[in-house]
């Protein structure tokens, strides 16, 4: 069985996370998203209109996630790569680089985003702001 591992706060769930969900599941057999809890988002000046339950249950739901665990810091990713015994590391293209060292533990891979969709992109149309 192949295990992929992704990360993000999946914050007004849309169309261009679904599309990486789905890209993701096909690198492998099971799917593990890691999560950003709501105080790891606090540290990262980042602030969701859904709590993290709330979008962990959304994230439950969609049927190309089979397991949806925390993101509580930067450093967690090599634990998770080993604990979860990982085999693909993927990430959006806009992290290019950032997480090569993980290489020397499994595949790293970062695709394309989907284009014309953001998170950021919804929240400036809605409110006029990030």
């Amino acid at each position: 069985m192949r295990r992929v591992i992704t990360y993000g706060t999946y914050d007004l769930l849309h169309y261009g996370h679904i599309e990486l969900l789905r890209r993701a599941k096909q690198h492998g057999d099971y799917l593990i998203v890691a999560l950003s809890t709501d105080e790891f988002n606090k540290l990262k000046n980042k602030k969701s209109y859904y709590n993290y339950e709330q979008r962990k249950m959304m994230l439950e739901s969609i049927r190309y996630v089979d397991l949806v665990v925390p993101e509580n810091n930067w450093e967690q990713k090599t634990d998770d790569v080993l604990n979860y015994k990982v085999d693909t590391f993927l990430m959006g293209h806009d992290w290019e680089g950032e997480f090569d060292f993980l290489k020397e533990h499994c595949e790293v891979i970062y695709l394309k985003r989907t284009e014309g969709i953001s998170t950021t992109q919804i929240k400036k149309e809605l409110y006029g702001n990030e």
